[in-house]
């Protein structure tokens, strides 16, 4: 499965790239990563990744709107918002524009495989 990583955060996109090479998750190719959301739709379209990291803070385009997009673009697309926001309003919303799972900073290397999992299976 491809992925692309959407965090305005370098230590947080380098941080889930990490993560990534657990070989509970060897079936996951980091295809591309993304500072915004604006270079994040334009990454999904290129590289039409089965996964995706959305962080909802970001400068240019938030996440909230950016997921609606990818949605739009490809129904199939498993978005997993992980943010920092603990307000649960937010996440709802993440949630009804598209998203699939939520995961909230800061999460452990565990947490996040799990939800990988959950994710894909």
């Amino acid at each position: 499965m491809k992925l692309l990583i959407v965090d305005d955060s370098t230590v947080i996109r380098n941080r889930i790239a990490r993560i990534l090479n657990n070989p509970r998750l060897g079936f996951i190719r980091i295809v591309a990563m993304a500072k915004n959301g604006v270079e994040a739709l334009a990454l999904f379209a290129e590289n039409q990744p089965d996964l995706v990291t959305m962080d909802l803070t970001m400068p240019e385009m938030e996440g909230v709107e950016c997921t609606e997009k990818m949605v739009e673009m490809n129904s199939n697309a498993s978005i997993l918002v992980i943010s920092a926001l603990s307000d649960k309003a937010t996440a709802i919303k993440a949630l009804k524009k598209g998203a699939r799972g939520f995961l909230y900073k800061p999460f452990t290397d565990e947490q996040l495989i799990e939800a990988f999992v959950e994710l894909t299976s």
